[in-house]
């Protein structure tokens, strides 16, 4: 199977809206990009967060996106935000806001990882990374350090 790229994002603060706010920039850039995504939540409230988040961060913005729950849309550049399973056809991108890891499949092409600086984000982002890195799967990690970004890449083991 092939295997994905992962990229982790680690923010210098604790905040969950941050979070948010963040990953809702980051969604919309990957859908001006071209590129649909489908958003891992814990549940359905998280679901809804990101729901609303992504009606409500920035002014002007517009991202096409549901929350899915078991309908896939008739506009296939649609973000579908939801639990697992992934629906068919929305494997390729995974913007994982979830405490778990993200489903692999023979179609997911990238994994993004956002987490926070609280310790519970951390440590469950470092277990995650642990799976990935096991499994063999490049790992790209970036940290913001509250002044900027610093990169670190983790080649694919065999």
């Amino acid at each position: 199977m092939p295997r994905p790229d992962v990229v982790f994002y680690v923010l210098a603060s604790e905040s969950a809206a941050e979070r948010q706010v963040f990953a809702c920039r980051l969604i919309e850039k990957l859908y001006r990009d071209g590129q649909f995504c489908y958003v891992l939540a814990d549940d359905g409230a998280q679901a809804a967060e990101i729901d609303k988040a992504l009606w409500t961060f920035r002014a002007g913005s517009f991202v096409p996106h549901q929350v899915f729950q078991g309908q896939v849309p008739a506009f296939r550049n649609t973000v579908l935000i939801g639990g697992d399973p992934v629906p068919e056809g929305w494997e390729g991108v995974i913007v994982n806001l979830s405490g778990a890891l993200a489903p692999l499949s023979r179609a997911t092409r990238h994994i993004i990882e956002i987490l926070d600086a609280g310790a519970a984000s951390k440590q469950a982002g470092r277990n995650r990374f642990r799976h990935y890195q096991e499994s063999g799967i490049a790992i790209t990690t970036h940290v913001h350090n509250g002044h900027g970004w610093v990169e670190s890449r983790r080649p694919a083991q065999n």
